[in-house]
């Protein structure tokens, strides 16, 4: 490298960066690596003298030393129209980057909703080519994501169906108590004829809500029968509202599994001149953007999104660095009242 006045500069190494930083060679590669294991004053003289050097991480070296990828999918067994139409999904992937941009990874999206999609994936995660993977949004079709942990580090954004599935970890919210708590807030304010929308019954989050549904009404001695499915999209909801208000037209509150469903079923009701919460209150799921663009903004569960991503990503990187790790992390959840409850 020729510096001005045609002297030859020689490039910085990863030895110089250690020197002026003053620790050793291989601390200097734990933090260029993102490794977890390192102080916070380390990383930030190994950060200060790679800026002062003007160091350049030789990934591809790096790589083939470590024999790593230095890549990490992510996941989503789902179609384009859903997965940038669900404000969750970018919470999710904005947590995980969050992460990762500290890293010297790079982060592989594989939206997997076909057969031919979903094969052509599962080779490419088994062929070398990421280090490990995230997975969000999966059904039970998809039981052979649960299987990869036996061959590379997997970490799932929701529970499995199959909880005991060999090498799984998965950062969730105990769906069943939050959808509970949903529920009771709602009966605590004297509801009493109470449906639901709930999700896919191939889902994890679908079965788990509704469950979560189901108890807070048998505990209050109240009825289970209105129940409709949604797809978690705001034309499910739509969907799913006319059904259950034709086969239930008594009720005076509705629990909806995500608010993007939430907002099909407030549609609905506009639609058909019922004030909401005048005459059906309703509660929805995550707490995304969509609870405030609703016509009225909803009363929900809120659900850490954009942690839940962080928290993925951070259990992801201790596998990748052989730290020991819990294989279920569940956050946080707190209803949110607005005016829809």
């Amino acid at each position: 490298m020729t510096a001005e006045g045609g002297s030859t500069r020689v490039a910085p190494t990863l030895e110089m960066v250690a020197e002026r930083a003053g620790v050793s060679r291989a601390t200097v590669s734990r933090v260029v690596n993102g490794s977890p294991r390192v102080s916070d004053d380390t990383i930030a003289a190994v950060t200060a003298a790679i800026a002062e050097l003007r160091y350049t991480p030789n990934r591809a070296a790096r790589s083939l030393a470590n024999r790593r990828s230095m890549a990490i999918a992510l996941v989503i067994p789902e179609d384009t129209t859903r997965f940038f139409g669900d404000p969750y999904f970018a919470a999710i992937v904005k947590g995980i980057s969050n992460v990762l941009d500290d890293t010297g990874y790079v982060l592989n999206l594989h939206l997997a909703s076909t057969t031919g999609a979903f094969d052509k994936t599962i080779a490419y995660l088994l062929g070398g080519n990421v280090d490990g993977a995230l997975v969000v949004s999966h059904h039970s079709d998809d039981h052979v994501l649960a299987e990869l942990g036996s061959s590379i580090p997997v970490v799932f954004g929701g529970r499995p169906l199959d909880r005991e599935t060999t090498a799984t970890y998965f950062v969730d919210v105990d769906n069943p108590e939050a959808a509970a708590d949903g529920t009771r807030y709602l009966i605590a304010r004297g509801r009493r004829r109470i449906g639901t929308v709930a999700g896919p019954d191939d889902m994890p989050a679908g079965i788990d809500r509704l469950a979560g549904w189901q108890t807070a009404m048998t505990d209050a001695g109240l009825a289970t029968d209105a129940i409709a499915r949604g797809d978690f999209t705001l034309a499910g909801g739509v969907r799913a509202a006319r059904e259950l208000l034709d086969a239930h037209p008594d009720l005076d509150a509705i629990f909806v599994a995500s608010d993007l469903m939430a907002m099909g079923v407030i549609t609905v009701l506009r639609e058909r001149g019922i004030a909401v919460p005048e005459q059906i209150a309703v509660m929805g799921f995550d707490d995304s953007p969509a609870a405030l663009a609703s016509e009225i903004p909803l009363t929900t569960v809120r659900q850490p999104s954009i942690e839940q991503g962080e928290r993925m990503a951070r259990v992801l990187l201790d596998l990748l660095e052989g730290v020991p790790t819990a294989r279920q992390h569940l956050m946080p959840t707190e209803v949110v009242v607005r005016a829809s409850a």
